[in-house]
C-alpha cells in the first residue's frame, strides 16, 4: 500500500476511535436534518457509438482492480447577536423519521450573514468557503438515503455526527472530434458514455456555530472514474501510478483526506485543516455536485486541483476572512521526489449588504522552477548521444528515455468577484481571473510517462522552455433560477492564454462559450445538459489530438446522490 493510502487510513481510524462518547461529547445535542435542496445531478441518454470511433482497448481503460451540512447547536452554544436562522431550516416531521435521535428540535442558527444564494444552485455560500462550510455555518445533518439508514441503525454515528454518503455521475457527449475532446475537461472521450465519477465520502463537520469549546472534523472522499485524470496528485496512489505511468482512462483517487480543528476563541473562530484538500480558489470545483455546469472552463483545466499540507482560516468578522497555509506544491504529495515547500494566502471580503464578495490571493508560491526539468534535459542529451552511436551498430540499438517524474510546479495567483442581483439570490454572477508562471518549464505541463492513448496522446516530456513561461485565464459564470426545480447557466467568457504552450502543449489563446440547464427531479437526482463551442484565436490546433482548431460539443450528465 502506498503512503498516501496509509495516511488516509490513519486519519479515518482516528476519527472512528473518537466516536467513543466522553464527557465533552455527552453534552453535544443530537444532530438532525435540515430540509434543503441538494446539489444538481445530470443525465443524458447515451446515443449509439459512431462507427467511425474505434473501441477502446481494455488495457487503455484501467489497471486490474486489486481493491475490492447543519446540526443542532449544543445546549451551551452562544449564538452571536447577528445570528440568523438557517435558510429553509424547519422541524422534521415524524413522517420523515421515527428515530428520536434524528429529529430536529428547532431551527438551526448560523453566525453571520444569511446564505447569499438560492439553494437550487450548487453552492449557497460565497467563493472562499472552507470546502465544508464557512466558519459559523452549521452542517446539514444526515441528508441522503445511505447515511439516514446508517444513523438509524447505528445511533453512535448520529451522536458522533459521522456522515457517510456519495454520488454516481455518468455522462455522454457528441463532439465534432472523434478521438479526443482535450483540452475540454473532464469528458475527453467523444461519443461514448462514461462514468465520470463514483464518489463515496465519510466526514464529520466541526460545529463552528458554538463558541465555547474546540471541535474537530475530518473528510475522506474516494473518487473512481475518468475524472481522476484531473484530480491526480503525484505520489498519491493508486491514481498517480495509473495516470502518470500507464495513462489509463479510469482510476481511483483519494481526492480528499484531511482533518480539521476548530478554535472558537481565535477572533470570531478559526479552523486548521491538514492533509490533502481541494485548492481553495476557483468558481469551479473538482467534484460534480459542486459545479454549475457539466464541463469545465479551459482556464480551470490547467490550474491547481489539490494540495497536501495545512491551511488556517480565521474569521475576523462577518465581512473579512483570512487564510494562510503551506503545502508540498500544486497536485503533489510531500513524500514525492518533486515536492517543494509552497506557501499560500487568501483574503475574502463580503459587503455589508451581502450582495458582493471578493476573494483572492496566492494559491502557490515557491522558487517557481519547473521540477526536474533539467534532469529531463540531461537524460535526453545522453539518450540522443547513445542512439546516435547505437544507430551505427549492426543491428542498430535504440535507447529510451528514463521515466522522470517531472512536475509543472505552478505559481498561481487568483482573484474572484461574485455578485447577486436580488436578495433571494436567484440571479447571480461570478468572474474569476488568474495568472500562472513557471521557470525553465517543459511544454505540456507535468510529464505523463504512460503510453499514448487515443483519448490522450500528449505523453512524454515536452520541449524545454528556458526562462519564464506565463499563462493567464478569465472566466464568468452567470446563473438564473427559472423555476423551483430548474436553473440556466451561461459561461459567456472563458479565455486561456498560453503563449509558449507551457500548459496545453500548444502555443496560443483559446476560448469557449457554454450554455447549460440543470433540472432537479428531487434532492437526490438531477440532469445537466449543455451546448459548448470552443476555438483557438490563432492557428493552434489543440483539439482531437492536435488536428483541429475548434470543436463543438453537446452532452450532459446525471448525478444521483445516495
Amino acid at each position: 500500500m502506498q503512503l498516501g493510502a496509509k495516511v488516509c487510513g490513519v486519519i479515518f481510524a482516528a476519527s472512528i476511535l473518537s466516536m467513543v462518547p466522553n464527557n465533552a461529547q455527552a453534552q453535544v445535542s443530537t444532530p438532525a436534518f435540515v430540509n434543503q435542496v441538494s446539489t444538481p445531478t445530470k443525465s443524458i441518454e447515451a446515443a449509439p457509438v459512431s462507427q467511425q470511433v474505434p473501441p477502446l482497448e481494455a488495457e487503455e481503460i484501467m489497471a486490474p482492480i486489486t481493491m475490492a451540512q447543519g446540526t443542532v447547536p449544543p445546549a451551551d452554544t452562544q449564538v452571536s447577536s447577528d445570528a440568523v436562522p438557517l435558510r429553509n431550516a424547519k422541524p422534521a416531521s415524524n413522517a420523515d423519521n421515527d428515530d428520536e435521535s434524528l429529529k430536529l428540535s428547532g431551527a438551526v442558527s448560523r453566525r453571520g450573514y444569511p446564505a447569499p444564494f438560492d439553494p437550487i444552485f450548487p453552492m449557497t455560500e460565497w467563493i472562499g468557503a472552507d470546502h465544508m462550510y464557512p466558519i459559523g455555518v452549521p452542517d446539514s445533518g444526515a441528508t441522503y438515503p445511505f447515511e439516514k439508514m446508517m444513523w438509524k441503525k447505528f445511533p453512535l454515528l448520529a451522536k458522533s455526527r459521522i456522515r457517510m454518503y456519495g454520488w454516481a455521475n455518468p455522462g455522454w457527449n457528441y463532439s465534432t472530434s472523434n478521438n479526443s475532446n482535450q483540452p475540454l475537461s473532464y469528458a475527453i472521450v467523444p461519443r461514448v458514455p462514461q462514468l465520470d465519477q463514483l464518489v463515496f465520502r465519510v466526514e464529520r463537520v466541526p460545529d463552528t456555530v458554538q463558541t465555547k469549546h474546540m471541535d474537530w472534523g475530518f473528510r475522506f472522499s474516494g473518487l473512481f472514474g475518468i475524472d481522476y485524470r484531473w484530480t491526480t496528485a503525484q505520489g498519491w496512489g493508486p491514481a498517480s501510478n495509473s495516470l502518470l505511468n500507464h495513462n489509463y482512462l479510469y482510476g481511483f483517487d483519494p481526492v480528499e483526506c484531511y482533518g480539521v480543528l476548530y478554535f472558537p476563541k481565535i477572533a470570531k473562530g478559526a479552523t486548521l485543516k491538514f492533509g490533502r484538500y481541494i485548492s481553495p480558489p476557483d468558481i469551479e470545483a473538482q467534484l460534480a455536485p459542486d459545479n454549475f455546469l457539466w464541463s469545465h472552463s479551459l482556464m480551470f483545466t490547467y490550474d491547481t486541483y489539490t494540495q497536501t499540507g495545512a491551511i488556517a482560516s480565521v474569521k475576523l468578522n462577518d465581512q473579512w476572512t483570512a487564510q494562510a497555509g503551506i503545502h508540498a506544491g500544486n497536485d503533489m504529495a510531500p513524500w514525492n521526489v518533486a515536492a517543494i515547500p509552497t506557501a499560500q494566502a487568501f483574503l475574502k471580503w463580503t459587503s455589508k449588504r451581502n450582495n458582493d464578495s471578493i476573494y483572492g490571493g496566492v494559491c502557490d508560491i515557491n522558487n517557481g522552477r519547473y521540477r526536474l526539468a533539467r534532469e529531463v534535459n540531461n537524460s535526453r542529451a545522453i539518450v540522443d548521444q547513445l542512439n546516435s552511436l547505437g544507430s551505427q551498430l549492426t543491428p542498430a540499438i535504440t535507447f529510451n528515455m528514463p521515466k522522470i517524474p517531472a512536475h509543472d510546479n505552478l505559481q498561481q495567483f487568483n482573484l474572484t468577484w461574485s455578485h447577486r442581483f436580488n436578495k433571494r439570490g436567484t440571479v447571480i454572477t461570478m468572474t474569476e481571473a488568474y495568472l500562472l508562471y513557471s521557470i525553465d518549464a517543459l511544454t505540456g505541463g507535468t510529464v505523463n510517462n504512460g503510453p499514448p492513448r487515443r483519448f490522450f496522446t500528449g505523453v512524454g516530456p515536452g520541449t524545454f522552455l528556458p526562462g519564464t513561461s506565463l499563462a493567464w485565464g478569465v472566466v464568468n459564470y452567470t446563473a438564473f433560477k427559472i423555476s423551483p426545480k430548474d436553473f440556466i447557466v451561461i459561461r459567456p467568457v472563458d479565455y486561456l492564454g498560453d503563449p509558449r504552450g507551457w500548459r496545453t502543449g500548444f502555443a496560443g489563446t483559446f476560448t469557449s462559450w457554454t450554455v447549460g440547464w440543470t433540472h432537479r427531479f428531487n434532492d437526490k437526482l438531477c440532469i445537466r445538459p449543455e451546448i459548448r463551442y470552443e476555438t483557438a484565436l490563432n492557428n493552434a490546433t489543440p483539439w482531437n489530438n492536435g488536428t483541429k482548431g475548434s470543436q463543438f460539443t453537446f452532452g450532459g450528465d446525471l448525478i444521483y446522490r445516495f
